[in-house]
């Protein structure tokens, strides 16, 4: 995945170093001319190079003469999931994003992008990891590796892939490893701010901490899960059954080996011959309408499921997702082990 500034280019950028672009981007050639400000002047591709020699311009002109004035855009602040899947339908493949001023602040780019989705993602990191001793004495969980990645990689590159741009991580034990590892995000090219607790706040207390998220939504995941969900689909399954908050569950199944009997007053009315019963567990991963944050105590102990609980007592609309794709939870040494054979067949 490139840098999205590798698509820009100055207005006065001339013809001969603007075909350098291009000819660099290769299968990506489209540049996006901006001024001294990074505002978004128009588009330039090899086909508008040709249309202009055409039409008589020369190479000693400067690219602003060759360039498209009105080329597509979305609005960080206001692009919805519907206009994202129609730009990917319409076979838009590179487009940039521009902020309230006009600036570029990103490009998409659906050759390396899954979908571009608007919410931002909390990943919790603060945990000792005290069940996969001795491996965390001297290095927190999320950075353990499964196969060549740290684990907190995978579940961040992961959430990348569908256009997701600003990340929050919680910090406590060995908290500054974790910040030395990514930085501000900008290698990445994502913006990465760190929630810092002075106390363990649970699995999701930190979050009452920001107070400057870039979306109406927002997500929030703990850092040892290794799965390939689709986002989007969990997005748009949210959206459709206008959610207030979504789980994530992982079905959990329950072999009985007997006939289970139903009986009233011990008569027997029927029975089933060796039963299998699905169950449902929480998966660790949420969504959920910013506003309904606002439940969480600030600089307290808080759990996801006290905020499902209050929620529900609340009457807002609190919905489960069925994963159907890959989960594990990192949480003990077999499972550790479980996921450094997994990561050699899963697809993510």
């Amino acid at each position: 995945m490139r840098n999205f500034t590798e698509h820009l280019i100055s207005h006065r950028t001339s013809l001969k170093d603007a075909l350098a672009v291009l000819n660099k981007l290769a299968k990506d050639a489209i540049a996006f001319v901006v001024d001294e400000q990074r505002h978004l002047i128009g588009c330039l591709t090899d086909g508008d190079i040709r249309r202009g020699l055409l039409k008589g311009l020369t190479p000693n002109d400067r690219v602003e003469s060759f360039l498209q004035p009105d080329p597509k855009y979305i609005r960080k602040d206001q692009y919805t999931i519907e206009e994202i899947i129609e730009l990917r339908t319409k076979n838009f493949r590179i487009v940039p994003v521009l902020n309230g001023e006009q600036e570029i602040v990103n490009v998409i780019n659906f050759r390396f992008l899954k979908s571009y989705l608007p919410f931002d993602a909390v990943i919790m990191a603060g945990g000792e990891g005290s069940r996969l001793k001795p491996l965390t004495d001297n290095i927190p969980k999320p950075l353990l590796k499964v196969g060549e990645k740290a684990i907190i990689d995978h579940g961040l590159d992961r959430l990348r892939q569908f256009g997701v741009d600003d990340f929050w991580i919680s910090l406590n034990y060995l908290g500054e490893q974790i910040e030395a590892h990514f930085g501000d995000g900008k290698e990445r090219s994502v913006k990465i701010h760190y929630i810092r607790e002075e106390k363990p706040l649970g699995t999701i207390g930190a979050v009452s901490q920001v107070k400057d998220f870039q979306h109406d939504y927002v997500l929030v995941t703990n850092s040892d899960i290794l799965t390939n969900i689709d986002y989007e689909d969990f997005f748009l399954d949210f959206l459709q059954k206008e959610a207030d908050m979504a789980v994530v569950s992982i079905p959990y199944q329950v072999n009985i080996p007997y006939a289970v009997l139903n009986t009233s007053d011990n008569e027997i009315l029927s029975f089933t011959e060796k039963p299998t019963f699905t169950y449902y567990s929480n998966g660790g991963i949420y969504l959920i309408k910013r506003k309904m944050l606002e439940y969480i105590p600030t600089g307290s102990f808080y759990n996801s499921t006290d905020l499902m609980q209050k929620l529900m007592k609340e009457r807002h609309r609190v919905i489960s997702y069925p994963l159907r794709q890959y989960w594990l939870d990192i949480g003990k040494p077999s499972d550790f082990d479980k996921a450094q054979e997994d990561i050699k067949h899963i697809y993510f």
